[in-house]
């Protein structure tokens, strides 16, 4: 079977996705509502159509699978619109932004046998996957502490909040190399910089099974960028620094106060986005599960939804998304 995908949404992720599928020989199409973004990307790549129309992408039955790349808000709905029209999607994070829309999401792929798998991209990171191993074989011994942070500068503040655009790799990436799910918010603190109610920075401590505290720190306003994350066990603690072009991941002895380094484990070098879309494409050939499906997608939101009701608190319920009508001009989404 050769899959063909649409990839809906140009932007500046979009882009990434519409190379690699191109590179992998499975794209059809491009769809985005922005006439010049659409051309300019469309003449980078010979014999890929250019689509405008969102509804003629789910009724071109070349295609088998859509590729969502349009903000937070919009997830929801194009992906059940791609789903009820029988097509397997790939929809970027987060699957949607409440837990009864993603459960909904889920409960649909599964009824119709089609592939439902979330953007998160960290699950298929080589670093993170070698990581995986190193917790599960005991290197660390016993895990007790998880913090991430993931700090960056964005100006264009397109989804409901940090929590909604960053936090999900986060979250995601910890329950996969723990391999334990997430039970319960512990705290949650978010700060609006332009005192707007859009989040700019968050810090959520979140209980995962065995006792394990996982701290997440996300920020849109930090003009250097850090991408780090430590996992310490009993015996030894990795640290994960995607910052760096190289000597990304160490280990480090806790037996002794000397910040003894141990060694820094070898890895494949490969795209992550790379993987992830060979991923969607063998998924679909084979009919199998993704790693991040529609239950992944379902868990993480689930867990955000109940740190933004704590952060957000008696404002939690005056939640306002961007409207869709002027949101879809200004950010350059597809005409649904």
């Amino acid at each position: 079977m050769s899959v063909k995908v649409a990839v809906i949404g140009c932007g500046t992720w979009g882009k990434n996705l519409v190379r690699n599928f191109y590179n992998l020989e499975s794209l059809f199409s491009i769809c985005d509502m922005d006439s010049d973004t659409l051309c300019k990307v469309t003449g980078e790549y010979e014999g890929v159509k250019c689509i405008c129309d969102f509804e003629q992408i789910l009724q071109t039955p070349e295609i088998n699978g859509v590729v969502i790349a349009t903000p937070s808000h919009t997830h929801y709905s194009l992906t059940k619109k791609a789903l009820e029209a029988g097509k397997h999607v790939y929809v970027e994070k987060p699957i949607a932004t409440s837990s009864e829309e993603a459960r909904e999401l889920m409960e649909l792929a599964d009824e119709k046998g089609l592939v439902l798998m979330v953007g998160h991209l960290l699950l298929y990171h080589p670093v993170v996957n070698r990581l995986k191993s190193i917790v599960k074989d005991g290197t660390l011994g016993k895990i007790t502490y998880v913090q991430s942070d993931r700090l960056n500068v964005n100006f264009f503040r397109n989804d409901r909040s940090v929590l909604w655009d960053l936090t999900p790799h986060d979250l995601s990436m910890a329950a996969y190399i723990l391999d334990k799910k997430p039970l319960q918010v512990e705290s949650a603190i978010g700060c609006s910089v332009n005192n707007d109610g859009i989040v700019d920075i968050a810090h959520i401590d979140i209980g995962f099974e065995d006792d394990i505290l996982v701290h997440l720190s996300d920020s849109w306003i930090h003009p250097l960028k850090r991408v780090v994350l430590l996992v310490r066990g009993t015996k030894a603690t990795a640290v994960f620094d995607d910052s760096f072009a190289d000597k990304k991941f160490e280990l480090y002895d806790n037996q002794t106060t000397e910040k003894k380094l141990i060694e820094c484990p070898d890895y494949i070098e490969i795209e992550p986005l790379k993987l992830e879309c060979q991923h969607f494409l063998n998924c679909i050939e084979n009919r199998i599960k993704p790693r991040s499906d529609g239950l992944n997608g379902y868990e993480t939101v689930k867990i955000l939804e109940e740190a933004e009701k704590i952060m957000l608190g008696s404002q939690y319920g005056k939640i306002s998304s961007i409207k869709l009508a002027s949101s879809r001009k200004k950010q350059n989404l597809p005409v649904t």
